[in-house]
């Protein structure tokens, strides 16, 4: 009697039906303008900061710090241990919550920039919440309604279900205060909601220091989960205390416990490539900071075991030496956020005072941050690209740091040609 064969594969026939995934819409514009010809086209799809003429700045306080560190003859590529840099974890606290804040029991762990740092704490939420929590159910994730595009692939991607909140007026392109409060008061308490702590993205609408008490007032009613996603702290205004006020506002004042913060430091140090950020988790007891400390390790640990240590170690002496942190708070902060202000100026009076548009412009000066949520719809927006050789998504999102004196005044004539 024949024996029956097990069939043969090869690795081609392995994913036979696999689909091809979709573009990453940013990175696609991209393409499209590094392929599109036109010399005098202009990008301001991608969020990283750019000079007056165009260029990646190296923040000069980073450049004396990365020279000092390669200098040092203690300097090497060893691994970091899974928490990163102890010395960054503890400033990167304080720079949140302020150096008078007890901090002690709040954990925390550098991690890969913004998404990392996100990545870990989802993961922390999808493995502990039913196990630690009151809840026999995994929380439901609240973002605004218009968010960073991967907050919601990275929910999904670790396993968490994600709801949207009111957040953005389409019709005053600017914060939806009463719907938002209308919601907040009735979020189900096993939930967790994420906040952007300052500059949001992409509308750069935030709510006023008034707002925010009243935000925090109602959440800690509903005794819901507080996640807060913080990557523009100092680029937004120039003032670090001052972009820090909802993080502080909530835990110091509000007194709302187990904190959950995602710290990048890809803008405000200009150390995109480098992927340092902070996860911390504010915990009650010292006994819960071991415990908590401990999964979160074990999280990391099986991500990515250990994060950058030249990034982590340039962060950590922008934020240790008294030198270079004064240089890069009192200038090299400023001199980024500054611009940005300039060129929202620029752009608003152009298309107000120069080209006598119909439409009010106010909401790019009242936006906050990289980030101008335009009120374009995808129609002009395709015409910007196709007609005018300027790129942006098209949900009407323009970075203002693609903005400089030499083409603010033809962008603010194409978005005037297309908006009449």
């Amino acid at each position: 009697m024949p024996t029956a064969t097990a069939p043969r594969y090869s690795f081609s026939t392995l994913f036979p039906k696999i689909e091809l995934g979709p573009k990453d819409p940013i990175l696609g514009i991209q393409e499209a303008f590094v392929a599109d010809p036109n010399p005098q086209k202009v990008s301001l799809g991608v969020g990283a900061y750019r000079d007056d003429d165009g260029k990646p700045w190296i923040l000069p306080s980073v450049r004396k710090a990365e020279t000092k560190l390669i200098a040092s003859p203690d300097y090497n590529h060893e691994y970091f241990p899974i928490i990163g840099s102890a010395k960054l974890c503890k400033e990167a606290k304080k720079l949140a919550y302020g150096d008078d804040a007890a901090l002690d029991n709040m954990v925390a762990l550098q991690s890969l920039s913004g998404t990392g740092s996100l990545r870990v704490l989802f993961g922390f939420i999808k493995e502990q919440w039913t196990k630690a929590s009151p809840y026999s159910e995994l929380p439901m994730l609240y973002f605004p309604n218009q968010t960073w595009g991967n907050h919601r692939m990275i929910a999904a991607h670790a396993g968490l279900k994600w709801e949207s909140y009111p957040y953005h007026d389409p019709k005053t392109n600017g914060l939806d205060f009463q719907n938002l409060m209308t919601f907040l008061k009735n979020v189900p308490q096993n939930s967790v909601v994420l906040f952007h702590a300052v500059a949001h993205n992409p509308t750069g609408c935030d709510p006023t220091q008034e707002q925010w008490k009243e935000i925090a007032e109602v959440v800690a009613k509903r005794e819901v989960a507080v996640l807060f996603d913080s990557a523009y702290q100092g680029f937004a205004s120039g003032d670090f205390a001052r972009d820090a006020f909802s993080c502080r506002y909530f835990r110091n004042e509000g007194k709302i416990k187990n904190i959950m913060l995602a710290q990048s430091f890809a803008k405000n140090m200009g150390l995109y490539g480098q992927r340092v950020g902070v996860v911390s988790v504010d915990c009650n007891s010292k006994d819960e900071y071991e415990k908590v400390m401990s999964q979160v390790k074990m999280i990391a640990r099986a991500m990515y075991s250990n994060p950058s240590t030249h990034g982590g170690k340039i962060a950590e002496l922008l934020l240790t030496d008294a030198e270079l942190r004064k240089e890069w708070i009192e200038s090299d902060i400023v001199t980024m956020s500054n611009r940005i202000i300039t060129m929202r100026e620029a752009l608003r009076s152009a298309l107000e005072n120069t080209l006598k548009s119909s439409r009010s412009w106010k909401h790019i000066t009242d936006q906050i941050g990289m980030f101008c949520f335009t009120g374009l719809n995808e129609q002009q927006c395709d015409q910007l690209m196709s007609e005018h050789s300027i790129y942006l998504t098209r949900n009407g999102r323009i970075s203002i740091a693609g903005l400089n004196t030499k083409n603010v005044n033809r962008v603010a004539e194409a978005i005037n040609a297309v908006t009449k």
